[in-house]
C-alpha cells in the first residue's frame, strides 16, 4: 500500500503537471530544474536516512543515494553553467518540492525498522517514477544534445538505484 500511494504521488508529480502533461514539451531550462530538483529530493532523503535508519544495508543504501546525486546534481550545475542556461522553476518542480518536503516531514515521525521500511519503499516508488518521467518526458524532450546525455547517463545511474532499493526492500521484509 505504502510503496503504491508514493508511487502514484511521485508519478502525478512529474507526469502530470502542466509543464509535462500530454503534448506540452518543457524547455532545456524548465527540464534542469526538474533534473536538479529529483536530485536534491533524494539528498534531502538520504540525509534523513543516514540520521535515522537503524538497518546497515539502508544506512549503505542511503550513503550510495548521497553520494551519487551529489554528482549527478555537481555535472548538472557545471553544464548548465557551461552553457549559459538558468535553470528554471516550473510547476512540476514546485510540486516535487512540496511533496518531497511532506514525505521526509511523514518519515520523521517513523523509528527503526518502521522507518527503514518506509523509507526503502519510497526509495523504489520514487525512482521508478522520476525514471519513467526520464524515459517518457525528459530525456525525449531536451534539446541539448550534452543535457540528453547527462539525462541518459543518469537514467543508468537511477535505473541501478531502484535495483538496488527494490533488493534492499525485499531484504527488510
Amino acid at each position: 500500500m505504502f510503496v503504491r500511494w508514493s508511487a502514484a504521488i511521485a508519478a502525478v508529480a512529474l507526469l502530470s503537471s502542466p509543464a509535462l502533461a500530454q503534448g506540452a514539451k518543457p524547455s532545456d531550462p524548465q527540464i534542469a530544474h526538474i533534473a536538479y530538483t529529483a536530485g536534491v529530493i533524494d539528498i534531502n532523503a538520504a540525509k534523513q536516512a543516514q540520521k535515522k535508519a537503524r538497518n546497515k544495508d539502508v544506512k549503505a543504501f542511503a550513503e550510495d543515494m548521497l553520494r551519487d546525486h551529489e554528482a549527478v546534481n555537481k555535472q548538472a550545475l557545471a553544464l548548465v553553467k557551461k552553457l549559459n542556461v538558468t535553470p528554471e522553476d516550473n510547476d512540476t518542480s514546485k510540486a516535487l518540492s512540496k511533496q518531497a518536503s511532506e514525505k521526509l516531514a511523514e518519515l520523521d515521525k517513523l523509528d527503526g525498522a518502521a522507518f527503514d521500511k518506509a523509507y526503502v519503499a519510497n526509495e523504489v516508488a520514487y525512482h521508478k517514477a522520476v525514471n519513467t518521467a526520464l524515459e517518457t518526458q525528459l530525456i525525449p524532450s531536451a534539446s541539448n544534445a550534452e543535457l540528453k546525455s547527462l539525462l541518459q547517463t543518469g537514467l543508468k545511474i537511477f535505473q541501478g538505484h531502484q535495483q538496488h532499493a527494490e533488493h534492499v526492500a525485499a531484504e527488510l521484509k
